[in-house]
């Protein structure tokens, strides 16, 4: 049996629109790349992730209806990148269990093996926060937050969703060097903030390695790790992106997304390839 996945309303929602999945039954699913989640030609990362995971959510719940189960945890490999297009998802149950769930997802596009991935699945909490140390960031964009659609950056992810820049750190922007550390903020056009879209901002800012000069352009994920922690209170989430180390062709990223109740939501950290010319 081939069912939709139902992921929007009649409302303009950008995001929700871009995550549908339609079930093909046996733990395969399939999804349709757009346009408007995307870095140059290539799907948006991010993006890849929540596909990922829902993927990997959907499984559970066919296997256990009512589970209702949270993402966790979900760490890719990006063996090739995806075009705008249709892909599909095989799913497996590596574990079922009262707590956690785990599920392996591969995405293939006319094929072709593109993303590997492990999907951790259970309750996320919803008690108070004992102990946290997280980035000094305004709940909301201070007047003077850098807009990218004001740069003429008008379609992509920057086209798809609320997306400003501290200016404080956008010195690539300006023509300028400084630390590989960007912070931003992010919201879902037209929805509510979730965890999905949470998950999708642990990948969601310029990269880091921008501000160190030297060529702007496409940056591959090559492996990419995010942890979910909490469901998101609705409006901006604050993101803080930073480089560990940069060394030859490879740079580490450490990303840090944080609700606007100023709980933690995800942490990310990818290894990626310094930007490719074309």
């Amino acid at each position: 049996m081939v069912r939709p996945i139902a992921t929007s309303t009649d409302a303009d929602t950008p995001f929700r629109d871009a995550i549908g999945l339609t079930a093909f039954g046996g733990g395969r699913y399939g999804a349709e790349l757009g346009t408007r989640f995307t870095i140059g030609p290539k799907a948006h990362g991010g993006l890849l992730m929540v596909l990922l995971a829902r993927a990997g959510l959907a499984r559970i719940e066919a296997d256990a209806p009512g589970a209702a189960p949270d993402p966790l945890a979900v760490s890719a490999d990006y063996l090739r990148a995806p075009d705008p297009g249709p892909v599909e998802l095989d799913t497996e149950v590596l574990k079922q269990g009262r707590t956690v769930s785990v599920v392996s997802v591969r995405m293939r596009q006319a094929g072709r093996l593109v993303l590997a991935a492990s999907v951790t699945a259970g309750r996320l909490p919803d008690d108070g926060v004992r102990w946290s140390d997280l980035p000094d960031m305004a709940a909301a964009p201070p007047p003077d937050a850098v807009d990218p659609r004001e740069r003429g950056v008008a379609n992509g992810v920057a086209g798809a969703c609320e997306l400003r820049y501290d200016p404080a750190t956008f010195a690539f922007a300006r023509g300028e060097q400084g630390p590989p550390l960007l912070r931003g903020w992010a919201r879902p056009a037209g929805e509510p903030t979730d965890v999905l879209f949470a998950l999708l901002s642990g990948d969601i800012l310029a990269p880091t390695v921008f501000n160190l000069g030297g060529r702007i352009g496409w940056a591959p994920t090559v492996q990419l790790t995010a942890l979910l922690r909490g469901r998101p209170d609705p409006g901006w989430l604050r993101i803080e992106a930073r480089s560990v180390a940069v060394a030859g062709d490879w740079f580490d990223e450490d990303i840090t997304v944080v609700d606007a109740a100023g709980r933690l939501v995800c942490q990310a950290r990818q290894l990626a390839l310094s930007p490719l010319e074309g």
